[in-house]
């Protein structure tokens, strides 16, 4: 099988999960420069073996997209276009932030280690896909 990989974008930098070959658990990968994602990514599905890509989607409260999705649609359109094999679909990002934050506490990382706002990404990556995860197997149940 091949890995499932998700994003967290933001303006400047961007968080990257990856779930392993069985595409039971999903792990942080890294966090990169915006700006240097697209090379990024098509670098590592060379390397990799990649069947997805999720994209998460940020939402409000009232479920209406976020203001970031004006940054983040022109992005998957390029991607689309590089990768026209792979397949992209958004999954929805809401209190990503504040569950990586939480997950930050909960394990013990010291507050100047919180602050580190590339690891808050990437954990916010690994939350998105981990929920992508358990969505799909839900949905295998049904």
């Amino acid at each position: 099988m091949a890995r499932i990989l998700s994003i967290d974008f933001g303006r400047k930098r961007t968080g990257i999960a990856v779930t392993d070959t069985l595409q039971l658990i999903a792990n942080g990968l890294c966090t990169v420069a915006t700006h240097e994602l697209l090379p990024f990514l098509l670098d590592y599905v060379q390397r990799e073996p990649v069947e997805r890509i999720v994209v998460g989607l940020p939402r409000q409260l009232d479920n209406t997209p976020s203001e970031s999705m004006r940054y983040i649609k022109p992005f998957v359109a390029k991607l689309r276009k590089a990768l026209p094999e792979m397949p992209v679909e958004f999954f929805d990002e809401r209190f990503t932030s504040a569950l990586a934050h939480r997950a930050m506490i909960d394990g013990g990382l010291k507050q100047k280690a919180r602050r580190d706002k590339a690891l808050v990404d990437e954990i916010s990556a690994t939350i998105i896909l981990q929920d992508y995860l358990e969505s799909q197997s839900y949905k295998n149940k049904l």
